[in-house]
């Protein structure tokens, strides 16, 4: 049976981005067509400056989250990163395989390295190194498929190179992954910026739905979306990119093409209009169930303990099995 893997990182509170770009999709068909686990990476959220509460506070959410958007533990595999130890015990033997090129050549490390000391900060040693983490995330479960937005493609390609890597030099231990990105809305942009992606750690939070956010704040977010002065609607992503952004939106909410959706509308004002009415129908439900699970914590600490439980013993023949073929003695 084919296996997915994929993950989320606890950074920020989850966005409308997070869930049409991944969450929905790991709902509506992952879980159901594979052996699927799915990961709340609290580990990678300790590359950058953070607040401890705040993590485990935002893990929490994700995780409920996650489940209130229909994952189900009777499917798939919901855990947090940090319970299961083989994530860092392999981390280590593929920074052993990784080059340091390799590393420094990562989009994310040159853009969160250059924010972080435009705004004074140190650069963590683990935000260099977070790629091996990853590649480990991956590996370490033998996963077929990785459902990754497009900006996660070059980490899945590098995971990719570190198991065909390993595996020639050491001994056939991992499956080669492959990224499987989502056809529509695989990458929803900031409201106020359509030239930059929705993302949850963002300082300006105008232009991000958050999944959680109050049917007037997502209305308000949406009506005040950039577009452009052009007359009329069309779907083109690089002449207008606040009016496709939008057009996407409401086509990964309604099923419809953006294209046909343009023919639709005569301004922009109706599509702002139509676009929050569709997001927030979307998240009703979804808010609910959440406000269900806030209440009932236990539940949430027993998914997490027996999917720690599965993935751990998913994960540590392989993990095991690569110690041995690099060369470590087996422990007595």
């Amino acid at each position: 049976m084919t296996r997915i893997f994929s993950g989320i990182k606890p950074t920020g509170h989850l966005t409308l981005g997070n869930y049409l770009g991944a969450v929905r999709r790991w709902v509506a068909e992952d879980q159901h067509r594979a052996e699927a686990l799915f990961c709340v990476v609290d580990l990678h959220a300790l590359t950058v400056e953070h607040d401890p509460a705040r993590v485990r506070r935002l893990s929490r959410q994700a995780a409920s989250l996650l489940l209130a958007a229909g994952l189900d533990p009777r499917l798939c595999t919901v855990f947090v990163q940090s319970h299961v130890d083989e994530h860092a015990r392999l981390s280590y033997l593929l920074e052993c395989v990784a080059t340091d090129g390799e590393m420094r050549r990562m989009i994310q490390y040159k853009e969160k390295s250059e924010r972080a000391r435009r705004s004074g900060q140190s650069v963590r040693l683990s935000l260099l190194t977070y790629p091996a983490l990853m590649a480990a995330d991956i590996l370490a479960y033998r996963a077929d498929e990785v459902p990754v937005g497009d900006d996660q493609t070059q980490h899945v390609e590098l995971t990719r190179d570190l198991a065909v890597r390993f595996n020639q030099k050491y001994g056939a231990t991992f499956v080669v992954p492959r990224a499987t990105p989502p056809a529509v809305a695989a990458r929803v942009m900031d409201l106020q910026d359509p030239a930059a992606k929705m993302g949850k750690s963002h300082d300006a939070t105008a232009g991000i739905v958050y999944l959680l956010d109050e049917p007037e704040a997502i209305t308000r977010k949406i009506m005040r979306a950039v577009t452009d002065s052009e007359p009329g609607v069309s779907y083109d992503p690089e002449g207008r990119p606040g009016v496709a952004n939008l057009l996407e939106i409401l086509s990964a909410c309604t099923g419809k093409e953006p294209a046909a959706l343009a023919e639709s509308y005569e301004g922009a004002g109706v599509l702002k209009r139509d676009t929050a009415e569709a997001v927030v129908e979307l998240l009703r439900p979804l808010q609910a169930r959440h406000a269900e699970l806030a209440a009932d914590a236990g539940y949430l600490e027993e998914v997490l303990h027996e999917g720690a439980a599965r993935a751990r013993a998913l994960a540590r023949p392989t993990v095991d099995a690569a110690y041995r073929a690099i060369g470590l003695l087996p422990p007595q």
